[in-house]
């Protein structure tokens, strides 16, 4: 029944294959590309006709990632599959880039590129998976692509790089992060991640990586021998050299004298005007064609195109006036905003951008539901792109692809020099907000956002710095420009990103809008980047150079403390019950996980040492012999129960509160009150006794013992009461006495409680139980510290 194409190539360790013929057979092409057990559903349709008076090209990439795919059901009410989240949104983005430059000049038809992952075996990224299989649907549906692209991610570890390493394992394991795509002849697309790489290490990263798509090629290739639909038939584009000369005559040297202008809207005035000039003139002549002139006055955008591009090529004259390799002036301040945690303002030529750092808790991270599970972000940096930074009337909400990919971008440039949650352990929000643009505001986002970081008192490694490169490619000869402005990123055939510190690159993203750029021009490039990314690190650190020592005084303060693990429940207690009391009392937040590690935040220093000194008291144990600050809780007949440590109970009894005769606790001590207590000991069940005699109740010091010894002393009520209980029938008292020992001493003090004065001759239980001494009782029935007495 069905007619199925296959082919397989073992690659990097694992076996891809890519099928045909199966499934979604009504579309222009459908690829099952499968690896390892990461199984990626891409299907292709295009439109056969072109909407009237459309001059763009709409190509659509949508990435999905189905969570039955993992065995999993999505979160949130709706237990659905939704909008995109960042992770789709940025590998759509992934895919379009390499894709979008590979289709013909006056190719307008509406092409829909739809990648699902339908299996997912937690170690093969479906990222790249999705890029082979859309390459291939392509390359089989019979539309005008000059491809195919291979894909391929590349880690680095000691010295050697790796194919397709595991999930997370690139950068956990190793210092990169790299996925390409490329063309059998020249790389397309580069994103990375990397722990301050050499260009040389990374250059060779990207060389390693292309070898490897070149096999995925091969095999796409052969799988369209077998599969593929026959090819559009293209109608010819329409020769328009006679309309470039034309509109050269008219206004050329209108638009090359607006381009001699640095200032962007005197630029832009002058060019409106030019266009109104060709506008004015096509619209004069009789019986002219409005369709037919409209479609000539599309052609001023290619003519301002060729007057830049020659200038640079022949005079190395740039829009600005600038040389090649020259960075536009810079200034830098932090402190921006008085309230924030950190904050800064980046202004790069007409770019600008307000960036601002805001530390928070664990409960502040984000929570992300993706195949891999529930897993938590503790760094976060969001960029934003109003229409006002340039110029422009627009839609002003949430953000749009092209604002999560640079904001991403400038993320995996920052987020190699961070450091370990263990050493920082707090939740990281950097906010960019695009104020001016006119080029490569994902580089002033990464320049502002380290000053914001540093600003804060993150102590990130070293302070990062970004650059964007351009290109004009003309045949043989090329130049690379540093510091693109808009017009030249607009009109030149590359967007080429570097940001790293002064000891490597942290992140590299390359688009190419040509078929692909070679070694020669990608070296050139990474080394004209470097000289530029030190000037501008250069001109960073006249605003500050490390990271402040001190957080803002807006900022929590965050404290981190480590129990044995067997003592988390005691901290949490019953129903949480201790640690929502904890936080009720001192005011601070505090966060405990399943490893024993207590976060304690506050922005008051004393709230999170009154916390810290609970927890301790909860989780450390009382030694004998040493004096602890405690709290009068608890007041009985025979003594007043103290709370210690925070979470200890102990007895002080009567006979311990001071070295003079005590009728009555309540004659020394109320209930709230706060005293100075030594352990005196801890019986094999955790009963603590305490005293308070021996403690100098104000400077918290010990005393010297001076009570006499226990023979000269003067005898107490129970013991008359034995000797008279011996005269008066021993046996009673002393049997008297004995129950009492037995029933109320080993409850720790329980025989005491509940017992008021009795008459004379009788005394308390504890007499009593002298009183069974004297008279015959078993003393050995009576808790040690009535038995001393």
């Amino acid at each position: 029944m069905f007619d199925t194409k296959t082919v397989s190539l073992e690659w990097g360790g694992k076996t891809l294959t890519l099928e045909t013929g199966r499934i979604a057979r009504q579309a222009d092409g459908a690829v099952l590309a499968t690896y390892g057990e990461t199984v990626v559903l891409c299907a292709v349709t295009a439109a056969r006709t072109v909407k009237e008076g459309q001059d763009f090209f709409p190509l659509t990439v949508h990435y999905q990632e189905k969570f039955s795919a993992a065995g999993r059901i999505p979160g949130g009410f709706f237990k659905r599959e939704r909008g995109a989240t960042e992770k789709e949104t940025l590998t759509s983005r992934l895919i379009d880039r390499p894709i979008r430059p590979l289709f013909p000049e006056g190719f307008y038809n509406e092409i829909n590129v739809i990648a699902q992952v339908l299996s997912y075996d937690g170690e093969t990224e479906a990222d790249v998976v999705a890029m082979i299989a859309a390459s291939a649907a392509l390359t089989i549906s019979g539309v005008p692509f000059m491809g195919p692209i291979g894909a391929a991610r590349v880690g680095f570890k000691d010295g050697e790089y790796t194919l397709n390493p595991k999930q997370d394992a690139a950068l956990a394991d190793g210092r990169l992060d790299l996925i390409v795509a490329a063309t059998h002849e020249a790389v397309m697309m580069v994103e990375s991640e990397a722990k301050e790489l050499t260009e040389e290490e990374m250059l060779g990263g990207i060389l390693f990586a292309h070898e490897e798509c070149r096999k995925v090629i091969d095999a796409i290739i052969d799988l369209a021998e077998q599969a593929a639909k026959e090819p559009w038939e293209l109608t010819p584009v329409e020769d328009k050299s006679a309309t470039l000369k034309e509109l050269d005559k008219l206004i050329g040297k209108d638009l090359a004298k607006a381009y001699a202008l640095t200032n962007k809207q005197e630029r832009q005035n002058a060019i409106n005007v030019a266009r109104a000039k060709a506008r004015t003139h096509f619209e004069s002549i009789e019986g002219a064609n409005p369709a037919e002139y409209l479609g000539k006055l599309k052609l001023v955008k290619k003519l301002e195109s060729d007057i830049v591009r020659k200038a640079i090529l022949k005079d190395g004259k740039r829009i600005d006036g600038r040389t090649v390799d020259q960075v536009r002036p810079i200034e830098a301040m932090v402190g921006f905003l008085p309230r924030t945690h950190g904050s800064s303002l980046f202004t790069r030529g007409e770019t600008q951008a307000i960036c601002t750092t805001t530390l928070g808790t664990k409960d502040a991270e984000q929570m992300i539901d993706g195949l891999e599970g529930l897993s938590y972000q503790s760094f976060m940096l969001h960029y934003n792109f109003p229409p006002y930074s340039v110029g422009e009337v627009g839609r002003f909400g949430a953000p749009g692809r092209r604002e999560v990919g640079h904001g991403k971008l400038a993320w995996r440039a920052l987020h190699p020099v961070l450091p370990a949650k263990e050493d920082f352990p707090y939740t990281i929000r950097v906010l960019s907000d695009i104020t001016e643009s006119n080029g490569s505001s994902s580089m002033a986002t990464v320049c502002g956002g380290c000053l914001s970081m540093m600003d804060a008192g993150v102590p990130i490694t070293r302070p990062v710095s970004g650059i964007a490169m351009g290109l004009i490619l003309e045949g043989k000869d090329f130049a690379v420009l540093s510091d693109i402005l808009g017009d030249e990123d607009h009109l030149g055939d590359m967007d080429f990103k570097v940001a790293g510190t002064e000891a490597g690159i942290t992140s590299l993203q390359m688009d190419i809008k040509i078929a692909g750029i070679t070694q020669e021009i990608m070296t050139k490039a990474l080394e004209q980047a470097k000289a530029g990314r030190a000037h501008i690190l250069g001109e960073m650190t006249k605003a500050l150079g490390t990271a402040r020592t001190e957080l803002s005084a807006h900022a929590p303060r965050i404290e981190t403390m480590q129990i044995d693990k067997s003592k988390i429940r005691d901290v949490i207690g019953t129903g949480g019950k201790v640690i929502r009391e904890i936080v009720a009392e001192t005011g601070a937040k505090v966060d405990i996980d399943d490893e024993g590690v207590i976060k304690i935040s506050s922005s008051d220093i004393a709230q999170i040492e009154a916390a810290k000194k609970w927890i301790s008291g909860i989780v450390e144990e009382a030694e004998v012999g040493a004096i602890y600050t405690g709290k009068v809780v608890n007041i009985v007949d025979f003594g007043a129960f103290v709370n210690f440590m925070g979470g200890k109970d102990g007895l002080v009894h009567v006979s311990e509160m001071k070295n003079e005769r005590v009728e009555k606790p309540t004659d020394v001590v109320t209930e709230g009150q706060e005293v100075k207590v030594k352990v005196l000991e801890i019986d094999s069940r955790g009963k603590v006794r305490l005293s308070m005699r021996v403690v100098d109740q104000e400077t918290g010091e010990p005393l010297e013992d001076t009570r006499p010894p226990r023979e000269a002393r003067e005898p107490r009520s129970g013991d008359r009461g034995g000797d008279r209980g011996g005269d008066r029938g021993g046996d009673r008292g002393g049997d008297r006495g004995a129950r009492g020992g037995d029933r109320r001493g080993p409850r720790s003090g329980g025989g005491d409680r509940n017992r008021g004065p009795r008459p004379e001759g009788r005394g308390r239980s504890e007499d009593g139980g002298n009183g069974g001494n004297n008279g015959g009782g078993d003393p050995d029935h009576l808790p040690a510290f009535l038995r001393e007495d």
